[in-house]
């Protein structure tokens, strides 16, 4: 059963994960997965996390998030992959470099309602 409130596809050479709403771990798993198996299947290294419509997770899953990710890294082998992270506030922001910021901000950076920049970003050659 495919959940509503996520949606993870291939759009050109990004791949973009959109998480709307309140989120749960649930959730969060299934978006990582779906990131994974994609990454994997495509050799894309470029992934947009569009949190624009998502609404502020408790600590415990933003720790999740940090967790989940740290995984996806170790399963991706060599392979690192190049997030931005698209944010409609500074709370989710703050959030979000704490989810996605032990990697370093070579690999990630947050965007304030700019999909154009967050995926203009991504294209550069790191």
């Amino acid at each position: 059963m495919r959940n509503e409130q996520i949606w993870v596809e291939p759009v050109g050479a990004v791949i973009v994960a959109r998480i709307r709403g309140k989120p749960t771990a649930e959730m969060l798993r299934e978006c990582e997965r779906r990131v994974l198996e994609l990454a994997r299947d495509t050799q894309q290294i470029r992934v947009l996390y569009d949190a624009l419509e998502l609404e502020a997770p408790e600590m415990e899953l933003v720790l999740l998030q940090r967790q989940l990710d740290s995984q996806k890294k170790d399963n991706l082998g060599s392979a690192s992959l190049r997030t931005a992270i698209l944010v409609p506030n500074t709370r989710i922001a703050y959030l979000a470099r704490i989810a996605f910021g032990h990697a370093g901000e070579a690999n990630y950076r947050v965007f304030y309602n700019d999909f154009a920049a967050a995926l203009g970003w991504l294209e550069e050659r790191p």
